[in-house]
Formats: structure tokens, C-alpha cells, sequence
């Protein structure tokens, strides 16, 4: 595949609102993980939740839109001039010329379990509860590409964990084909009952800030975040400390419902086929952000796969410690997360892993390595055994 620029980015999560807080975080290995508030939720877990995104305010012409979810892509849209940046790069294209591609998972249903609640006895629902804008998946697509005025092809990808990496791979073909000029990609996955109970029914959930990769570990951590990013074609001449998406890789190996292929087939052959869209050999890549839940399933298969391919040397580790698993965010806050690695040249250590597992063969990071990466290769991994790797570099 042709590289592809990403022009500029952002994101907020629980550590931080914006890169330099994000950046921070990660550089002093703090997680913004803390038991359970939110909301009428009586779960002994811990969350990643974003401080203060019921106070943000949807502009006056969008107020439709109004819902959690949106919200926080508001606060997103806001951190390090990145509306601004959109606009005046749109201008250039125009409006119809820009692709907007946004994952999420659970999208606004908060509002519907709200707008229940709200519901009396055998009723309808209230009259005030506007499905298509504050709860349907597409809500957040269309609430972004409206705030920033652009009316090009608006796409959400909605695949459970993997969403927001594979919005990368359908704006890189709308790309290729002609069909933009520029996309605005992204992930928006706000806090919910319906995930919080749901992971918690299957057993899923640790009581304490997750430990992906620890002998320990016991289950996930749910967080919620907002990060975007805008693509251009690569121009001729790039300055070095410029970001490039290299090499996409999607599979699906339809395991299971929940669970993911056991010697993690599906994880392997995303990532081979991110490095052959690439054309570049495992050896190539110097760090790996891992999909890394925290579940001793899913890390013992993801460990399975990346052994098999890259051996038992090339650095690797999860943020999740620190953000929490973001759901349909993650592709998207992890591509960020791969961003900032390569731009300030470390590769971020696990948190909070105080003793890896012997038995996973990856050569995981319990700390930050100063040695900068060129090449950053990122993991998401879904329910139903939807998986995608992004392979991103420092351009030459």
C-alpha cells in the first residue's frame, strides 16, 4: 500500500485531556485507572473515566446530538487546536472531498438506558429521546462531520474492540480509489451500564486496575476516550519527525463469540498481513503496542501469536494499565499512543506489570526503553474474531 500521512491527531482519555497530558502520563508510567463512580454502577472494578464530560456543551445548532458520547468527542475535537486544523485543511479540499470514519461500539446508548429509567411504568418512551441523533451508532459520525461543517462519505465502523483501528483501513481505500482527498478518522466509546454490567456478567472484569501481561492478571479494566486523527496522501518530501501509516492488516477468524482463537490465529495473520501491505519483515518493527486486555485468555493468545511471528525479542507492551480498555476507542487512542511513541522516541512500559508471566514467551516492557522506534506496530483485537493491526514509522 501507498503510506498515508497522519497530518495531525489527538485524543483525551483517563490520563490525560490532549497529547501533552497523554504523553506525560505515559512517560511517568501513571495510570488514570480508580474504582467505580460512575453513574448508578455497584461493581467493585475499576474505570478509566474522563473527568468533566458532563460539563461539556454541545454547540446550540447540534443540541440534537447531546449525549454522552458526543460530548466526549466535542472534548476530543477541542485539545491541541485539531477542529481548527480539520477546518483549514478541509478548506483546501473542500467540504465534499473529506471522508469522515469514526469506530465505536456501544455509540449513545447511555441515553437509552437513561431515557428507561425516565420511562413510566408500561409506557412509551419519552417524548424527548431522539434515537437517531443521541443513541443510534451512526450519531457520532454524523455529529462530527457536521460540527466541523464537511459533507464528504461519513462512515462508523461498529466491530466490537477492533472498530476504530479498522476505520484506518476504509478511509485508506476511499483514499486509494479517488473517492477523498483527506479523512478524518477517529474512535469515541463513552462509559455505559450496559458494557459495565455486560463485562462483569462474563466474568470479565478485575476488581482492581487491570495487569495485562502479569502473572496475576484477572480480567479487564472498561475505560472510555475520544482520539482522531487526519490522513492525507504522503507527499513527496516529509519532514522526519512526520508519521506515516505503513501497512494495515485485517482478519477475521470467527473463533468464538467472546473468546479469541487459542494458538491466536486471527491476531497473527493481521499482523502478517500489515507487514506484507508494507513489504517490510518482522524484523523491521521495532516495538508493538499490544492489543493486551489484561484477560489471561486474550494475552496468552496474543503472546501465542506474536512469538510466532516476531520471536520473543522485539519489545512489546499494553497501555491498557493505564487507559483502561477504551473498547471501540482503542484502535484509535493506541494509534495515538504509537504516534507519540515515535515522535519522542521511547517505547512506553507496561503499567502496572510488577511480574510479568514466565509463561507468556513476548518480551514484554515493565518499563520505558529511551530507544527511539521507527517502526511502531499496534494491535486491536474484537469480540467474534475481528482483529487489525496498524504498522506506522517515522518518515525517512
Amino acid at each position: 500500500m501507498k503510506p498515508v500521512l497522519l497530518k495531525h491527531f489527538t485524543a483525551v482519555s483517563c490520563i490525560g485531556r490532549g497529547l501533552a497530558q497523554i504523553l506525560e502520563a505515559l512517560q511517568q508510567q501513571r495510570s488514570g485507572l480508580a474504582p467505580c463512580r460512575f453513574e448508578t454502577v455497584d461493581l467493585h472494578t475499576h474505570v478509566g473515566e474522563v473527568p468533566g464530560v458532563d460539563a461539556v456543551r454541545i454547540p446550540a445548532a447540534l443540541r440534537a446530538y447531546d449525549c454522552r458520547n458526543n460530548r466526549l468527542a466535542e472534548l476530543g475535537l477541542s485539545q491541541d487546536g485539531f477542529a481548527d486544523a480539520v477546518r483549514a485543511a478541509a478548506a483546501a479540499y473542500g467540504p465534499r472531498r473529506v471522508g469522515v470514519f469514526i469506530g465505536t461500539s456501544t455509540a449513545g446508548i447511555l441515553e437509552t438506558e437513561i431515557a428507561y429509567r425516565r420511562r413510566v411504568a408500561g409506557g412509551p418512551l419519552p417524548d424527548d429521546f431522539q434515537y437517531a441523533a443521541a443513541h443510534n451508532t451512526f450519531s457520532v459520525a454524523d455529529f462530527v462531520r457536521r460540527r466541523l461543517d464537511l459533507c464528504g462519505p461519513a462512515v462508523v465502523v461498529s466491530c466490537a474492540c477492533a472498530s476504530s483501528a479498522k476505520v484506518f483501513a476504509s478511509a485508506r481505500r476511499m483514499l486509494e480509489a479517488g473517492l477523498i482527498d483527506a479523512a478524518l478518522v477517529g474512535g469515541v466509546d463513552s462509559l455505559c451500564l450496559t458494557t459495565l454490567y455486560g463485562f462483569h456478567s462474563l466474568q470479565l472484569c478485575s476488581p482492581g486496575p487491570c495487569r495485562p501481561f502479569d502473572v496475576a492478571r484477572d480480567g479487564i479494566s472498561i475505560g472510555e476516550a475520544a482520539a482522531f486523527a487526519w490522513l492525507e496522501r504522503c507527499p513527496t518530501s516529509l519532514d522526519g519527525g512526520a508519521v506515516v501509516l505503513l501497512g494495515i492488516g485485517e482478519s477475521c477468524d470467527a473463533h468464538h463469540m467472546s473468546a479469541p482463537h487459542p494458538q491466536g490465529l486471527g491476531a497473527r495473520l493481521a499482523m502478517q498481513a500489515a507487514l506484507a501491505a508494507a513489504a517490510l519483515p518482522p524484523e523491521a518493527v521495532d516495538y508493538i503496542n499490544l492489543h493486551g486486555t489484561g484477560t489471561p485468555s486474550n494475552d496468552r493468545a496474543e503472546s501465542l501469536a506474536v512469538t510466532a511471528l516476531f520471536g520473543g525479542t522485539t519489545p512489546c507492551s499494553s497501555t491498557k494499565g493505564a487507559t483502561g480498555h477504551t473498547l471501540g476507542a482503542a484502535g484509535a487512542l493506541e494509534a495515538v499512543i504509537s504516534a507519540l511513541a515515535l515522535q519522542h522516541g521511547f517505547m512506553p512500559g507496561g503499567v502496572p506489570a510488577t511480574r510479568v508471566d514466565p509463561e507468556l514467551g513476548a518480551g514484554y516492557l515493565k518499563d520505558n526503553r529511551r530507544t527511539p522506534p521507527n517502526r511502531v506496530l499496534s494491535n486491536s483485537f474484537g469480540f467474534g474474531g475481528t482483529n487489525c493491526s496498524l504498522l506506522f514509522g517515522r518518515a525517512a
